[in-house]
C-alpha cells in the first residue's frame, strides 16, 4: 500500500506564521488568502494539516499560550526574588514582547478578544479566548491570596482587586505599544501600579 503523502512544510512554522497574521489582523480581519500567504502553503494543504480557519486559529491561540505566555507566569515564582521585583519583572517581559520591533506590537490575545462582542467569531474560538481570558486574573488573585509575602502586606485583602490592577494595565500596555508609545514610558506606568497596590 502506498503511503499517504507527506507534509511539506513545518506545523510549528506553519502556526508561527499563522499567529503573526492573527496578531496583526485579528481573527475577523484575516482572510484564507492572508493566512495562506503568510504560512507559505496552499489553502488545501491548510485545510489538510489545520482543518478550517475556526480550526487553525485554535490551534495558533494554543501555541501562542503555551510558547509566548510560559516563561512570563515563571517569572511570577522565581525563587528569592522579592514580591515587587517579581511583578515587575513579570510585567515587564510582557511590555517587552508588546513593544518588540520583531512581531506585531502589541497582545494577540487582546486583540483578538476585543473582537467577541461583535458576535461573529465562531465558538470554538470565541470559547478558546474567554478562557485565555480568564487565566491572568485567576493567576494574579491566586498569587496575592497566597504568596507569603503578599500575606505579610495584607495585599490578600485585596487579592481579586490586586490581580484586576494587574491585568487591566497590561491589557492597556498592548493597546498603547500598538498605538507606539515607549517601552520607556509603559515602564513608568508599571512602576506606578505595583506601588499603587501597596508595593513601595
Amino acid at each position: 500500500m502506498a503511503s499517504g503523502r507527506k507534509r511539506e512544510f513545518d506545523s510549528d512554522a506553519a502556526l508561527d506564521a499563522a499567529m503573526h497574521v492573527f496578531w496583526q489582523k485579528g481573527y475577523i480581519g484575516a482572510s484564507l488568502m492572508d493566512l495562506t500567504d503568510g504560512m507559505g502553503i496552499s489553502k488545501p494543504s491548510m485545510y489538510r494539516a489545520f482543518g478550517n480557519k475556526e480550526s487553525l486559529f485554535v490551534k495558533t491561540t494554543q501555541r501562542y499560550i503555551e510558547t509566548k505566555m510560559k516563561a512570563h507566569v515563571e517569572l511570577l515564582f522565581e525563587a528569592g526574588v522579592p514580591l515587587k521585583q517579581r511583578l515587575k519583572n513579570h510585567m515587564m517581559s510582557i511590555v517587552d514582547m508588546q513593544c518588540s520591533s520583531d512581531q506585531v506590537k502589541g497582545c494577540y490575545l487582546v486583540l483578538c478578544q476585543s473582537e467577541i462582542i461583535s458576535g461573529v467569531i465562531p465558538k470554538e474560538a470565541e470559547q478558546i479566548l474567554v478562557e485565555a481570558e480568564a487565566m491572568p486574573m485567576q493567576l494574579y488573585t491566586d498569587l496575592f491570596e497566597h504568596d507569603p509575602e503578599a500575606i505579610e502586606l495584607g495585599l490578600n485583602h485585596n487579592a481579586h482587586t490586586n490581580g484586576l490592577s494587574l491585568y487591566t494595565m497590561l491589557k492597556g500596555t498592548a493597546s498603547m505599544a500598538r498605538s507606539g508609545i515607549s517601552k520607556e514610558e509603559l515602564a513608568r506606568s508599571i512602576d506606578t501600579i505595583i506601588n499603587g497596590i501597596g508595593l513601595h
